[in-house]
């Protein structure tokens, strides 16, 4: 199922395998115009959902600014209250005039109160939203680097088809040499494509193992053989020596 928000539409396309896409793909050129397709259109989409973001953000930042200001200024005016009452107890004749002043004290310092109640209730909001932003930026960058690369790929692929026509070659680029494993159709917003793509992997090692295995070449092979290694993660390390000693 393909995420609903822009957020999880955006970590999914940052952290697209383009080139194990690519190759898995019975028609490289319709899969990249796809994906250029793709991309440009979310690109664009989470631009203005960020532009938005970013202009409410500002919003809660004055709000919260303003409550951070009453509450200096309420605590100002809480002081200057009490002191008003102090200095007439201490002249000792208009204890009644003192009271109505601490009452002014009591009075600012609720209102104090509030608006330390009002700011504290902002910041897990900024906070929050200030995540979101940095994340949607953060995929933005990689998405429109991904993005670059597709169109060298598209322009690569054209020169290739032109010269093979030039050369008197009649068959197309994407059906010469066409691996076992390939699909017609690719969804880069798909999560469960991984865990699918995951799956073949192991049950084609599994039919190595047993000696079952088709001979050819396999897309999978190269795709999981140019992933980056993870053994070197402290979490990972302790998530597999959890699920070895039956932990999990």
């Amino acid at each position: 199922m393909t995420k609903q928000t822009i957020v999880g539409r955006v970590a999914q396309l940052a952290k697209a395998d383009i080139d194990a896409l690519l190759d898995q793909a019975e028609d490289p050129q319709k899969t990249v115009d796809q994906l250029i397709h793709d991309y440009t259109g979310h690109i664009s989409e989470a631009e203005d959902v960020v532009e938005g973001m970013v202009r409410d953000l500002r919003l809660l930042e004055q709000d919260h600014a303003q409550d951070a200001g009453a509450v200096a200024e309420w605590g100002g005016w809480a002081l200057s209250a009490s002191r008003s009452a102090e200095a007439l107890r201490a002249a000792g004749d208009r204890p009644t005039e003192a009271e109505r002043f601490d009452t002014l004290a009591r009075i600012a310092l609720g209102h104090q109160w509030e608006s330390e109640q009002e700011a504290a209730f902002m910041e897990p909001t900024i906070a929050a939203q200030k995540n979101v932003v940095d994340r949607l930026r953060a995929g933005l960058t990689q998405m429109r680097s991904r993005l670059d690369r597709l169109k060298e790929t598209r322009e690569r692929l054209i020169t290739s088809s032109r010269t093979a026509h030039g050369h008197g070659h009649g068959h197309h680029l994407h059906g010469h040499g066409r691996k076992a494993d390939s699909v017609a159709t690719v969804d880069v917003l798909d999560p469960t494509h991984d865990l699918n793509r995951f799956e073949l992997k192991l049950r084609r090692e599994e039919a190595r193992v047993r000696g079952t295995a088709e001979e050819g070449p396999s897309s999978l092979d190269t795709q999981f053989e140019s992933l980056d290694p993870v053994s070197g993660s402290a979490e990972i390390d302790a998530r597999l020596a959890r699920l070895k000693s039956g932990a999990v």
